[in-house]
């Protein structure tokens, strides 16, 4: 199991806890080794999984939901992501840009007045998306500090002074980090990206939102779908039919366990599953993407 970011993110939370439970539903029972491998916003994870790693199912990963936006975006990544099928999605996974309290940022519209450095991964990881998306359509003064392994080394650097705000962090890993944030306590939530607002933080505002023009809305719209796919778990390309077939059916299995939901349940990790089809298909709807859509939103991620 490739993990396509650093310890302590949403990335890695799920992709443990799916490694420690899914082997019970497959076939002969395989251990599954953790391997976090972070880079580019987890293109490096998927670069691997996509050109060298065995093409028998015997390597998966929990890599950036927004893959297949990667994938089409960046002329330097030649990856076929509609050929690299998903077992299935654990959870639906809501970011937010997050500031400490003390830093003086009350709301969204502050950043409108004030340039604030935004700490992000590399690649075009939601870090960087969505500060660069707000920049481009919602009037935000954000500055970029790239090169953070996750969104668990980007607080770090917000502790220590370096940066003012993560870019994208996710709710799920805040519910098991940080849940008295959810409180009112120590942070300001500046953003969702979401199309409706999560009941935890329901004052506040969408990316969609915040646009200032109807085609700001169109590519935050775009931006903010990539939530849908959330924590999921993929596969390399070429898997024989009857593997994935097994994979799938041993996902599904495990998504019903008594025993998954408990721990998941201890560990604050939400669950809202979805069959690896339907993940698939919701890759297929942003391969599909008008072109002038996707060029804006490549061009904002470089």
């Amino acid at each position: 199991m490739l993990i396509g970011y650093g310890p302590g993110g949403g990335y890695d939370l799920y992709g443990r806890v799916v490694a420690q439970f899914l082997a019970k539903h497959l076939p002969g029972h395989p251990t599954i080794v953790v391997q976090n491998m972070p880079g580019a916003g987890s293109l490096l994870a998927a670069r691997y999984m996509h050109d060298v790693a065995p093409k028998d199912g015997t390597v998966l990963g929990s890599l950036a939901q927004t893959l297949a936006l990667d994938s089409v975006t960046t002329t330097s990544v030649k990856i076929d992501v509609g050929k690299m099928p998903y077992l299935g999605r654990v959870a639906s996974n809501v970011d937010t840009g997050v500031a400490l309290q003390k830093s003086g940022i009350k709301a969204f519209e502050d950043a409108r007045a004030k340039e604030y450095k935004v700490g992000a991964s590399g690649g075009g990881s939601t870090t960087v998306l969505f500060p660069a998306a707000l920049t481009t359509y919602g009037g935000a003064n954000f500055k970029l500090a790239r090169g953070y392994s996750g969104s668990n080394e980007i607080w770090l650097a917000v502790e220590r002074g370096e940066v003012d705000i993560v870019g994208a962090y996710g709710l799920p890993g805040i519910q098991v980090s940080h849940p008295d944030w959810l409180k009112g306590q120590e942070v300001v939530f500046l953003y969702q990206a979401a199309l409706k607002r999560h009941p935890l933080i329901p004052n506040v505002p969408t990316l969609p939102e915040l646009a200032l023009t109807d085609d700001g809305r169109v590519v935050l719209r775009a931006a903010a779908s990539t939530g849908d796919v959330g924590r999921s778990i993929i596969t390399t390309p070429g898997v024989p039919p009857d593997r994935l077939a097994a994979l799938r059916a041993a996902f599904a299995a495990m998504l019903k366990d008594p025993e998954f939901v408990t721990e998941c349940g201890n560990r604050r990790l939400p669950i809202e599953g979805a069959s690896g089809e339907e993940v698939d298909a919701m890759v297929r709807e942003t391969l599909q993407l008008p072109r002038p859509v996707l060029d804006e939103i490549g061009r904002m991620m470089k």
